[in-house]
């Protein structure tokens, strides 16, 4: 990912490199992401790992993540007997793009602040400088 924004501007850039842009989201979480988009039902962490050919508890902490960023839901699935188990889906892409178009937004309005900041700390035009008639 590049590192200053003109470089970002400057880079094709998929609509899947938002879910690293705004969220710091790894490949691997992307993988998940996709797998669990690309079944037919929710899946177990057991059944995404396999998906994603990883360990358990390495597809377990990208769940955690995209959990965390409300990427996916958590449902809890009670066995007969007693006991229980997770499964996962994808959030409703509606959802998860306008939750992206808040962030943007608040982003936007805190980078027009800091510029105005910059403006007003940096103007060397002040009551006390010399005018360009003297």
């Amino acid at each position: 990912m590049p590192d200053s924004m003109s470089e970002q501007l400057q880079q094709d850039m998929e609509c899947e490199g938002l879910l690293e842009c705004f969220h710091g989201l790894k490949q691997l979480d992307k993988e998940c992401f996709q797998s669990l988009v690309d079944a037919d039902e929710p899946l177990t962490v057991d059944e995404i790992a396999e998906a994603v050919d990883r360990e358990r508890s390495t597809a377990y902490r990208a769940v955690q993540r995209l959990l965390q960023t409300g990427f996916i839901q958590k449902e809890q699935v009670n066995y007969d007997q007693g006991g229980y188990y997770h499964v996962y889906s994808p959030t409703d892409p509606t959802k998860i793009a306008n939750d992206m178009q808040r962030m943007l937004n608040d982003w936007y309005a805190k980078m027009g602040q800091l510029i105005q900041e910059f403006e007003t700390k940096y103007d060397r035009t002040d009551a006390t400088a010399p005018s360009a008639e003297s």
